[in-house]
């Protein structure tokens, strides 16, 4: 369980053992614990912040609630779906969750769904609430993609770079969970800067769809084949053509609501 992971451009090395402790016989694994605290940071900004917005703290905990389980099970969804294989022939490998296999834009996904739900049910502004919680969002994203690197996975291909990573002594390789986190940072960090100078709602939301899905697409492309879920078999990704649709509806959306908001001011 253990993994030697190095930056030897840098000079670092980290001795990583998967499960942080164990609590009467059941491990608990580090990756586990990162995303737990990159949801719990992303919900604390988010509860922060929602008022000066419009949007009622308690309606974030229901929202950040319902958003935990749905993008749980999104996230699961997504990832069997495309790898049904991971289940062994067994579907109640389908709730072990705590082994891995599971997928960030099914996470996504999961929780914007039961936002949606939820935002229409409570007759909430829907645009509104996504934008409230869009930096929590990248919040989240930012911190969990540490978990790839306590995991060691989900890196990318041989590179003599600096910033190099090794693996159990293996060759260096693009750390593609860094250079996702730090996407997802600068994201985080531009959409707080620019969102009081929105001129509708929804417009923070899709600036997020958009940015993540160019980060996507092209990090993709950088990954190692045994961490690509494939829609044409060692040809498209399932999440290039899910980054590339979202680059392409956002775009059209945030023209959409661009024009929108001139021709209220015309009127």
């Amino acid at each position: 369980m253990t993994n030697v992971i190095g930056f030897p451009g840098l000079g670092l090395e980290f001795h990583i053992n998967r499960i942080a402790f164990t609590v009467f016989g059941f491990d608990i694994y580090w990756y586990a614990l990162i995303l737990l605290s990159g949801f719990l940071l992303g919900l604390l900004f988010v509860g922060l912040t929602c008022k000066k917005y419009g949007v009622s703290v308690d309606n974030i905990w229901d929202i950040a609630f319902w958003g935990l389980i749905f993008g749980l099970l999104g996230a699961r969804i997504y990832y069997v779906a495309f790898d049904p294989g991971c289940l062994d022939g067994n579907w109640l490998n389908f709730f072990k969750l705590w082994e891995g296999g599971i997928a960030i834009y099914g996470a996504v996904i999961g929780a914007v769904l039961s936002t949606f739900v939820y935002c229409h049910l409570h007759k909430l502004p829907v645009l509104k609430v996504f934008d409230v919680c869009t930096p929590g969002l990248l919040i989240g994203q930012c911190v969990g993609r540490w978990g790839n690197f306590v995991n060691a996975e989900v890196y990318g291909g041989v590179t003599t770079l600096p910033w190099r990573m090794t693996i159990n002594g293996g060759m260096g390789v693009h750390p593609l969970f860094l250079y996702e986190s730090l996407w997802n940072l600068l994201g985080f960090i531009l959409i707080v800067l620019f969102r009081d100078k929105k001129k509708a709602d929804g417009q923070i939301f899709f600036s997020y769809c958009l940015w993540y899905g160019v980060g996507r697409l092209f990090l993709e492309g950088m990954r190692q084949e045994e961490y690509i879920l494939y829609l044409i078999p060692n040809k498209l990704g399932i999440s290039q053509l899910v980054a590339l649709l979202a680059i392409i509806s956002s775009a059209i959306i945030l023209v959409y609501l661009s024009k929108k908001d001139k021709k209220t001011e015309n009127n």
